[in-house]
């Protein structure tokens, strides 16, 4: 369960493996895919003319006044659901009416809530999705190439229009299979679960977007630079980490990020060059030679010396963990457990 309510308007990986396993680096764990970025011309898929709308009115930054003039409009359904049965309910409608493209005025955590509630009543066929970003962070938004004063007036525009791209969302599921799937676009552990408390007090004295994310780095690293041997920082969370072929590991990681994005906030690169899939980066903990490796790692050096100093790259279809501790996804904290980690079917987006 959450350690928040759901929508509440806040928004390689292994070099080597323990246990007499043979020594191994992440160039072996690399798997080739195609691109996944495209382009798709929407005149060509007979045109949208069904269009669900859902807005967050808790949101930071929310754009919802922008609806009224839309709100009679032939074809676009409006709704600013408040609670998880809520949403549903407008989602089960939505796809009744066939909806073409669900547009999404909200951070990133309105769109991780409205994109896992979607997967539940559209299954394979989602529609194309339009985000107008409105929250704290909006990295999706900034990873689509999505200008921050975008309108959803020039959002329903957009989705009249050719231009389409795709990302694959990652996807969390617990093996023991008590909750229902979740779908975000950023996952972390260990130090990025208490950098995220740390940026919802930056949200509090009025940071947002690259700005919190800046002092959230900062605050973190100092945290860990500064404090003293036995630092909750220092010591990272216990995690085993699974790999399809078998392979594990368990041992304290002071991080432990997975992704599907390319671009990320404030051009930050930890993931290394810019690549479509799921993309992980684990750190052990101790962190090493962090005030020096830090800014290269986050610059996407993929210097040799990086993974030998315990900074580890992946990328992956698909990861098990086992964390006693919690995670975030898309800047909601939830309890940890046995988890499968998965890159998910690529969906559609809008974008200008």
């Amino acid at each position: 369960m959450p350690i928040r309510m759901p929508i509440d308007g806040s928004d390689g990986l292994i070099g080597r493996i323990d246990g007499g396993l043979a020594r191994l680096t992440s160039a072996e764990f690399r798997v080739r895919r195609p691109a996944q970025t495209v382009r798709l011309d929407g005149r060509r898929l007979g045109g949208v003319q069904r269009i669900g709308v859902i807005c967050n009115a808790r949101a930071h930054r929310n754009l919802s006044r922008e609806l009224s003039p839309f709100t009679s409009a032939s074809g676009i359904d409006f709704a600013a659901p408040r609670t998880q049965e809520e949403l549903h309910a407008v989602l089960a409608r939505f796809a009744s009416r066939g909806i073409d493209a669900l547009l999404i005025d909200g951070g990133d955590g309105t769109i991780r809530d409205v994109i896992t509630a979607a997967t539940q009543h559209f299954g394979d066929a989602m529609p194309d999705i339009a985000v107008v970003p409105a929250g704290k962070t909006n990295a999706l938004a900034i990873d689509l190439g999505i200008p921050t004063n975008w309108t959803i007036k020039a959002a329903i525009e957009a989705i009249h229009g050719p231009s389409r791209t795709q990302r694959s969302p990652v996807e969390i599921r617990r093996v023991d299979g008590r909750e229902p799937m979740r779908v975000g676009f950023l996952f972390g552990a260990g130090a990025f679960v208490r950098a995220t408390a740390l940026a919802q007090e930056t949200h509090r004295i009025g940071a947002f977007n690259g700005l919190a994310v800046g002092l959230s780095l900062a605050g973190g690293i100092a945290q860990t630079l500064f404090g003293g041997r036995d630092n909750v920082w220092r010591r990272g969370d216990p995690i085993r980490v699974e790999l399809d072929d078998g392979r594990s590991v368990e041992r304290p990681f002071y991080l432990l990020l997975a992704s599907t994005l390319e671009r990320l906030p404030l051009g930050l690169k930890p993931f290394g060059r810019p690549r479509p899939g799921m993309k992980l980066l684990g750190v052990d903990a101790p962190p090493k030679a962090l005030f020096v490796s830090a800014p290269i790692l986050v610059a996407g050096s993929e210097a040799g010396w990086l993974a030998r100093a315990g900074y580890h790259r992946l990328d992956a279809n698909r990861v098990g963990l086992t964390l006693d501790t919690g995670f975030v996804l898309d800047g909601e904290t939830y309890a940890g457990g046995e988890l499968i980690v998965a890159q998910g079917r690529a969906l559609n987006f809008v974008v200008p």
